[in-house]
């Protein structure tokens, strides 16, 4: 009798509030639902980078520096013991699309760090809604939008 792993929940990372907020809320559905968690940044250099000046730069360690101090937020330092983190090199759609072939959902926040405020979702979170290879949950980012005013 074979057994495997059941696929995780997985949620894209990039540091913004809205990815974090994401990551909350994907950790509360790994517990209630008993699902493996993971979390994913990931990075590309830019099409139009300049190799010769930035030398020193890493994109990749940058990438995981983000991670761990996202982590460090939302999880205070005592991260679930289902977790598992990684940083993987390419566009974020196309990993996270990639990604999704192997999980049970696919959690996004809805604005990431490159989006316009007006947007309801962002490039990445409008491709992966289209493109996933399972459910996909996009997390309003309503915790650090400004509040309304309702007439005085």
């Amino acid at each position: 009798m074979t057994t495997s792993a059941p696929a995780p929940i997985l949620v894209g990372v990039d540091g913004s509030d809205s990815s974090l907020d994401a990551l909350r809320y994907a950790a509360k559905l790994s517990a209630a639902l008993d699902l493996p968690l993971r979390a994913v940044t990931t990075w590309d250099y830019p099409a139009l980078v300049d190799l010769y000046t930035s030398v020193g730069w890493t994109p990749d360690k940058d990438a995981a520096v983000l991670l761990d101090a996202a982590l460090l937020d939302v999880f205070a330092g005592d991260p679930p013991a289902n977790l598992t983190a990684a940083v993987v090199a390419g566009p974020a759609p196309h990993i996270l699309i990639e990604e999704s072939r192997n999980a049970e959902m696919l959690v996004l926040g809805s604005r990431g760090r490159g989006g316009f405020a007006g947007l309801l979702l962002g490039s990445v979170s409008a491709t992966c809604a289209t493109h996933a290879h399972c459910p996909v949950l996009v997390v309003r980012d309503q915790m650090h939008d400004a509040p309304e005013k309702h007439g005085d």
